[in-house]
């Protein structure tokens, strides 16, 4: 019972990922520009990446984890990531003006992007690690069960055998 909710997480977001088309509406992308303070040092010198980019986040309403940070000579380039979340900012070095092309997605697409660990940070991988060992041990607890219940072993072994092979079968044949 550790597991439940995580097994009906999992489930539903794996009958909602594979129907995305049904589920997800589609994304809102907004295209905007600003221009940094002076006070940011980005035109020469070592950039503080930690300010500028807490900077953007207050006023611009950004979130999600740096993916990039590039500097170059004339530009800076940002990518920020998250669950059904993307934003990409170009910024001149001279001037401080900056472009965001940012993209937001719905609540089921930020539940199966959670489902696939996308872009979701260390802490969601390690629900993701725990979920899928306790599912495991729910399954051998299952299995192993059925081996002291005599009246159902051979049946269950059976259908357990041929959801195996039946899954591979699929895997095998049905997948391009």
């Amino acid at each position: 019972m550790a597991g439940f909710a995580a097994i009906f997480f999992f489930a539903i977001t794996g009958l909602t990922l594979n129907h995305a088309d049904v589920f997800e509406s589609a994304g809102a992308a907004a295209e905007r520009a600003g221009t940094l303070p002076d006070s940011l040092n980005y035109k020469t010198g070592v950039i503080d990446k930690f300010a500028l980019v807490e900077w953007l986040r207050a006023h611009e309403r950004l979130r999600g984890a740096v993916a990039t940070f590039d500097v170059e000579p004339d530009e800076l380039f940002i990518i920020m990531k998250g669950p059904a979340y993307a934003a990409d900012l170009h910024i001149r070095r001279d001037s401080g003006n900056y472009t965001i092309n940012e993209e937001r997605h719905g609540s089921m697409a930020w539940l199966d992007d959670l489902h696939k660990g996308r872009d979701s940070g260390a802490a969601w991988s390690w629900i993701i690690d725990i979920s899928a060992i306790v599912m495991a041990c729910a399954s051998l607890t299952g299995l192993w069960l059925l081996f002291f219940v005599r009246s159902r072993r051979n049946p269950g072994l059976v259908v357990t055998l041929l959801g195996l092979i039946i899954l591979i079968a699929v895997a095998w044949l049905a997948v391009p």
